[in-house]
């Protein structure tokens, strides 16, 4: 993060009686005749202008797993072959595949719903990951908001959860939720500041972090903070999380009314919400790679694959396909940016960051928006769409919400984790 937040955001949000950019489940509204240039109406979900001359649909197939889903967040690859799915609204957990229906279709069945999880507008069952060794414990790890907090829990399947990290700041927004195993085998978490800005600064505070745990949610060796989970802090709402070959660590983030984001995270790194949000210039604050406009934007998960990060935008309705050379990164927060776009820049981007050309769109629009995006291990990204949770202003199809399995032309074949 970066440019300093507009005072401008947070007041148009104060007298609209929310917080941020995704706030209720609300019909899309237009943007206020009075609105100051750059900043976006929280209450509008409507998306921004195609880009023209985006050629990024030629680079992709996409093709439908499975249809008829109720807000899909959390996805997680089993060995035998089948995928866990976690529905935020219903609560269930949901096993698709590895069986076909008559019909051809991968079958989707229930396989258990977590009682103790409470949805609640952003809240809900989130994020699962499953143990790198589910083979021998039959275990996965589930990320959810209860009526006093979000948490992380360990399942066996026909047994209850097992909290093994508590007191998760919850609110109706911004509980961040993803899960995910890194190259190091150990546990990631992200969280959001529950509309709490302050708490992302505080690093006594779960809220606004990236957090790093084993298996038992205790803070491994190599943690930035003696004695602390917390592996990055700054963040507001970040919701994706992927590691390239190399194992540089891609993060997500939507932003309040300016910006969305692409980071590199850097353990200890301070990515500087609420001081800050974008690029700009000040060294204490690592800036992102890439950031979007809300209109264009609101990223909300990365798969990384090869050279290219494949980022999902929600309100956007869209997934942007950015080319990563790590040669030309010079630091985490290196200054020099570049910009493009239909209004003045909705993208922008840091060649010295590692992102050398701007990011090629695809897709806008075709699918309604997009949420996850997790890598296969036939090297394809698995997408899921969130179309049945209010905000898509032409409202869902009779085929959402789906499950999407999206190839690069030509295929990227899945690294190492």
């Amino acid at each position: 993060m970066g440019t300093p937040v507009r005072a401008g955001a947070v007041a148009l949000c104060l007298l609209l009686g929310v917080a941020t950019g995704c706030t209720s489940d609300a019909p899309a509204k237009p943007p206020p005749k009075n609105a100051a240039p750059g900043v976006t109406d929280p209450t509008d979900f409507g998306h921004g202008p195609v880009d023209p001359s985006a050629s990024g649909d030629a680079k992709v197939a996409v093709t439908t797993i499975a249809r008829h889903l109720d807000v899909p967040w959390g996805l997680t690859f089993l060995p035998d072959g089948s995928t866990l799915v976690t529905e935020r609204r219903t609560l269930r957990i949901l096993r698709v595949g590895p069986g076909r229906a008559a019909n051809g279709a991968l079958t989707v069945t229930p396989v258990t719903k977590i009682s103790e999880a409470v949805s609640d507008n952003e809240g809900g069952l989130l994020g699962i990951a499953a143990s790198p060794r589910f083979a021998v414990d039959q275990t996965v790890y589930i990320y959810y908001t209860t009526a006093v907090d979000n948490r992380v829990a360990k399942l066996k399947f026909g047994e209850r959860p097992m909290p093994i990290v508590t007191g998760i700041p919850r609110g109706g927004i911004h509980n961040g939720g993803r899960l995910e195993f890194g190259p190091d085998g150990y546990l990631y978490a992200t969280t959001g500041d529950a509309s709490r800005t302050e708490a992302a600064q505080q690093l006594d505070n779960l809220g606004g972090k990236i957090l790093r745990m084993t298996t038992d949610g205790k803070p491994p060796p190599g943690n930035p903070f003696r004695g602390s989970l917390v592996w990055s802090y700054g963040h507001r709402n970040p919701e994706g999380l992927d590691w390239a070959a190399d194992g540089t660590m891609y993060e997500t983030e939507i932003g309040e009314a300016v910006w969305d984001e692409l980071n590199v995270i850097v353990p200890g790194g301070n990515y500087g919400w609420p001081l800050v949000e974008g690029m700009g210039t000040n060294p204490k604050y690592i800036n992102p790679v890439v950031t979007w406009h809300p209109e264009v934007g609101v990223s909300a998960d990365v798969a990384v694959l090869g050279g290219t990060a494949v980022v999902t935008c929600l309100r956007g309705q869209r997934v942007y396909l950015v080319g990563l050379d790590r040669s030309l990164q010079k630091e985490a927060g290196s200054r020099p940016i570049e910009g493009g776009g239909t209004d003045a820049p909705s993208i922008r981007w840091r060649p010295g960051g590692g992102v050398p050309d701007k990011p090629v769109e695809a897709l806008a629009t075709t699918y309604g928006r997009l949420r996850t995006a997790v890598r296969a291990p036939d090297g394809s990204v698995w997408m899921t769409t969130s179309n049945r949770d209010g905000r898509l202003d032409r409202g869902p199809s009779t085929d959402d919400d789906r499950i999407l399995r999206l190839t690069l032309h030509p295929l990227v074949l899945p690294g190492p984790r």
